[in-house]
């Protein structure tokens, strides 16, 4: 069944409270401003409750992301370059659809092009500055989907979690009380903006006519196996702790991906880098809080032997560069000059056809499920083109 989409109407969230002219100028961070341009998505997914008609449900859903943009207030604002925002309470694009079709049709057989339909905008659509986007689907049964974009130049997928569960909290509770933390908009202090100049980061979305998109579900069993299995090639220092899932996922995903492109062996003119996405909140001295808001994260680098024993190599080097990734290097990261100029560097390669680079995001120990019972009948989250995630904690990873 093709799943149809139709708009009922369109309109602006402002904040709740209107933002102080003094913060009228949110400046980005260093890693605010070498961020890709694109937007994080998420659609969450809820069963119908007879107690709240599709009215009730729009007028609750606005009024509490009112109250939410005036804590988060740059999300009502528009991006200005790779500079700042302007704190101008624009407001949050708000559009609300209706589905021809179940909630169980979408979620019980996912097709993952299907999950772009409950977006408000395409994931790389920044041509409006937007910060913030939202889009709430009516299902024929009475189901909800709300679908929630928030760009990549201002937030990282800490973050994104940090305003989705607080506009929960706050439907929850009716209002931001003392039960919900405020954020800390604290980014471009601890990471000083530089001259972004001769960097313009990547979308990271090539070819986009050619993409193809798929959901792969390994059983538990599955990835206990794989993480055995890479444990026995590593280092007495390595054997502390055997892989994590996801060390042990990447290490086979980047196997498969070698076997499927034939790379017997490493092409002299090309640089191979696996990238994996580190949270530094907890790695800095001292530690930041989760409610520090932006992009305060780091890609740990790792440089495999393609046509070596692919999986238990990877996994040791993507370990040593995750640890490697302490207060020592976030200081160093601090300073923000050599990075710019190492990444500018990169860019110069990745422009020549140089990089094969094989990026992981795990989506594991962020807290999914918290906007759950917005409704208190939460059923699914899916990160829309880029993955479904299931709700089970111990039945396999997707």
């Amino acid at each position: 069944m093709e799943i149809e989409i139709q708009v009922i109407s369109q309109e602006t969230i402002k904040p709740f409270s209107p933002t102080p002219q003094s913060l009228r100028k949110y400046q980005l961070s260093f890693l605010d401003q070498i961020a890709p341009p694109v937007f994080m998505h998420l659609v969450y997914f809820y069963e119908a409750d007879a107690k709240f008609s599709n009215p009730a449900k729009s007028n609750h859903l606005k009024k509490s992301l009112s109250q939410v943009l005036s804590k988060f207030y740059p999300l009502a604002g528009r991006l200005v370059d790779d500079l700042y925002v302007d704190c101008n309470d624009e407001g949050v694009p708000y559009v609300e659809a209706i589905a021809n079709c179940s909630l169980s049709q979408v979620i019980k057989n996912p097709v993952v092009k299907n999950m772009d339909k409950f977006l408000p905008c395409k994931v790389d659509d920044v041509v409006q500055n937007l910060c913030m986007a939202v889009q709430v689907t009516y299902f024929q049964c009475g189901g909800t989907a709300i679908g929630l974009v928030i760009s990549h130049k201002i937030a990282d997928g800490s973050s994104f979690f940090l305003v989705a569960n607080s506009w929960a909290a706050v439907a929850r509770n009716g209002n931001f009380d003392d039960d919900v933390s405020g954020p800390k908009f604290e980014g471009a202090k601890i990471f000083t903006p530089q001259d972004p100049a001769g960097f313009k980061p990547s979308t990271g979305i090539v070819m986009k006519e050619e993409l193809v998109t798929k959901i792969f579900t390994f059983p538990a069993s599955k990835i206990s196996d794989l993480q055995e299995r890479y444990s026995g090639g590593a280092s007495e220092f390595l054997q502390q702790r055997r892989p994590t899932r996801v060390e042990a996922l990447s290490a086979f995903m980047w196997t498969r991906f070698v076997s499927a492109m034939e790379m017997n062996k490493a092409d002299p003119n090309k640089i191979y880098t696996v990238l994996h996405a580190v949270n530094l909140r907890t790695r800095m001295d001292p530690p930041l809080s989760e409610y520090h808001f932006g992009n305060i994260y780091w890609l740990a680098k790792a440089m495999p032997t393609v046509g070596a024993d692919g999986g238990s190599e990877l996994f040791q080097k993507l370990r040593k560069a995750i640890r490697g990734v302490n207060g020592e290097y976030v200081a160093q990261l601090q300073q923000g000059n050599e990075h710019l100029n190492f990444l500018k560097e990169r860019m110069a390669q990745a422009n020549k056809g140089q990089l094969v680079t094989f990026n992981f995001t795990s989506w594991c120990g962020f807290p999914l499920y918290e906007a759950g019972d917005i409704y208190r009948h939460g059923v699914q989250e899916s990160c829309s083109s880029y993955g479904y995630c299931d709700g089970g904690w111990n039945r396999g990873t997707d």
